[in-house]
């Protein structure tokens, strides 16, 4: 626990079995108190692994489920669990898991509901082998979603988050789209209740282990970006009622 305040890690995992040891072993235990491991349907020994490791709560879907899909199986288990401060963290060791402890006493300690780990604050992303059509995409999607939903976030796409149990409790998430629109849309929600979102600097690292997806599937998600964030500025607009943020 982490002032007194439970804390549960999830890893939504697909094809991890060669970084998930790696990363495990970097979980601060002495604050974690429970790990959830979601492995949507892998081709390799993820969930055996996660098994050997010890880890107790070990979830397998028998179809893929995307990777929306798969944190909504993790934050379900996680609210399942109790738990106050929720932080997921992907299983590719493309995040160090050694930002938990700042992370968490962000919000354990009343100080923001919502934090996440920021390639783009500072060199990290290009310095950590980010592409840079990656890059440049990053900062123009953020650009634009800054402007659409009157924030001020340095980016919109890093897969290193931690809620507050109450915040996570409050979002209508198992609505959202289980493909990677999911994590934009739950953005969406959490700005839509009034929340903050704190962003700290986080170092990546990109190799071949590290999940990533191709240049015609992140033009999709590009455009699905900007399709969340225009119906964000239309709702809040009040010309255009959407239905996940009601």
């Amino acid at each position: 626990m982490f002032n007194g305040k439970k804390v549960v890690v999830v890893l939504p995992a697909y094809n991890a079995a060669l970084t998930l040891e790696k990363t495990y072993r970097e979980i601060p235990f002495d604050i974690v108190d429970e790990v959830v491991l979601v492995d949507d349907h892998s081709r390799d020994n993820t969930t055996e692994l996660g098994h050997s490791l010890g880890i107790r709560h070990v979830i397998r879907h028998e179809n893929n489920k995307g990777y929306g899909g798969n944190q909504k199986t993790c934050y379900a288990k996680a609210m399942e669990l109790n738990a106050d401060v929720v932080v997921m963290l992907h299983p590719d060791y493309q995040y160090t898991p050694m930002l938990i402890h700042s992370m968490v006493a962000l919000i354990a300690n009343g100080l923001y509901p919502v934090v996440f780990g920021s390639r783009i604050l500072g060199k990290g992303a290009l310095k950590g082998g980010m592409p840079m059509y990656k890059y440049i995409a990053n900062r123009f999607l953020t650009f634009s979603q800054n402007v659409l939903m009157n924030q001020k976030l340095s980016e919109y796409h890093t897969g290193y988050r931690a809620f507050s149990g109450e915040v996570l409790r409050s979002l209508n998430f198992t609505h959202n789209s289980d493909d990677f629109i999911f994590d934009n849309e739950m953005i969406a929600q959490i700005f839509s209740k009034g929340n903050d979102i704190a962003e700290i600097t986080c170092p990546t690292k990109y190799f071949e282990e590290a999940s990533s997806i191709n240049f015609k599937r992140s033009t999709i998600y590009g455009l699905g970006v900007l399709g969340v964030s225009f119906r964000y500025f239309f709702h809040k607009a009040g010309l255009f009622k959407w239905k996940l943020l009601n």
